[in-house]
This record gives C-alpha cells, structure tokens and sequence, in this order.
C-alpha cells in the first residue's frame, strides 16, 4: 500500500503542478490501534510556483481525492497549513509527528518541528481535546453496547488533555507513548485487553462498556476542565511562519 499511496502522490504533483512537501499517515494506523479493515488516512502539505499566490482572487488551499474504503488522500496548501498552525490548531502538530512519513522531500518538516514549542498554544490545544472527549463520550459511549474503537478515540483525545494539563507540552501522537502517563494496572491492562480485541476486530465491532474506563474518563475530564482555564494562551507573530512561506514556495 505505501508504493500505491506513493504514487499518487507522485501523480498529484504532475497533475496539480505542486510539490509536495511532506506527506503522512494521520489516522488510526497511526494512533497506533488500526483495525484490520482500517483505512489508510494520508495528509499532505504543498507548495504551488509562487505566481499562483500572486493573483487578486482567491485560489483553492486544499486537495481532496475521491474517498473509497481503502484511501483518504487529502492535502493543505503551504500557505493554509502555516496559518492554521499560528492559530495552534492541532492537526499539522500531530501531522509532523506522525511515525508514519510517505514523503518527506525537504526541511520542512523538520523546520515546523523545531518551532512547535513555540506556536503551540497549550490552552487552545487542551481545549480542542477535551472538547472532543467529551463528545465521544457523551455522544458514543452511553449505550448498551458501544462501538470499540469510540473508546480508543476518547482515551488518545482524553490522555492528550492530560498531557497538556499536567506536563504543559506538545503531546505525542501516539497512543503507546500517551498512556505512559497512567502509572494504574488495572487502567493499562484494561486497555490491554482492548487492544488485543482491536486487532481483529472490524470497525463496526460493539462491547459492553466498560465500567472502569468509563469512570476514569469522566474524572480525568473534570480534572482536566478545572485546570484548562490556568493555562497560558498567548497570540504569537507570523513573522517566522512567513519566513517559511516563502522559502518553500515554487
């Protein structure tokens, strides 16, 4: 699959006359819990020849290829990317550390890295995760039966909050390294034995809930929602993400 993805990465920068910059898998394969039948979710950003930002209408920033059950190929314009980056939204954050790089063609990667600590907003971030525990909680976790991967999304987003709250970093993306922060048994080898199911089981696989997990998302939560308001939330300058506008335009 990677020299399929490869390829059409290749055939999208002959094709949109673009360059790729730096392409990854942003998804579950990822996180680290693929299941089986889990698509492959690759992101992308891009730069055009600098006319193309030159004109006095706006242009297309992003590229979406036609989704099936097996690709989702979507791409940011360089120009989008860095400015979603200053407003410290979270997607390029995790996108540059994600353990899975299809193409990595320049320093770009490794530049935007360098400056993370710098325009990552620790109460923007802890908010946007927390926000979408609570939704998957609320919104997926309350029934009878509940799908399984929804608990993998509400633990990564949840122990993310806490990562932010408690150590006041960028966190990783990766799940293995985000629950290092539970030092409980019972908490690790209940998510053990999620995992163990996860590997085999498809996307639409419901369980029962899971008291234990249950508990600890909710109060992790409410730790993390008393705390969030405490952290710092300072607006950055644009000037180096300017800077790399434009070195890495065409």
């Amino acid at each position: 699959m990677k020299q399929t993805i490869q390829q059409k990465l290749l055939e999208l920068e002959q094709t949109e006359d673009i360059k790729i910059l730096y392409a990854c898998e942003s998804g579950s394969r990822a996180w680290g819990f693929a299941s089986p039948d889990s698509d492959f979710d690759v992101r992308f950003i891009y730069a055009r020849p600098v006319n193309y930002y030159l004109g006095i209408t706006d242009s297309s920033d992003f590229i979406d290829l036609p989704i099936n059950e097996v690709l989702d190929i979507r791409g940011w314009d360089i120009r989008k990317a860095l400015k979603l980056f200053l407003k410290s939204n979270i997607s390029l954050f995790e996108w540059v550390q994600s353990p899975i790089v299809y193409r990595e063609d320049s320093d770009f990667a490794d530049e935007i890295r360098s400056i993370m600590p710098e325009y990552f907003s620790l109460r923007a971030a802890a908010n946007h995760y927390s926000s979408l525990a609570f939704n998957t909680l609320q919104d997926d976790l309350q029934a009878n039966e509940v799908k399984l991967k929804r608990y993998f999304y509400a633990l990564r987003s949840t122990l993310a909050c806490l990562w932010i709250v408690d150590r006041q970093t960028v966190p990783p993306m990766e799940f293995c390294k985000l629950r290092d922060l539970i030092n409980d048994r019972h908490f690790q080898d209940t998510v053990d034995d999620l995992l163990v199911q996860k590997q085999t089981a498809d996307e639409k696989t419901l369980i029962k809930p899971v008291p234990l997990l249950q508990t600890w998302l909710q109060d992790t939560l409410t730790y993390c929602k008393e705390r969030i308001p405490l952290l710092p939330s300072e607006k950055k300058q644009p000037d180096e993400l300017n800077q790399l506008f434009r070195k890495y335009i065409l």
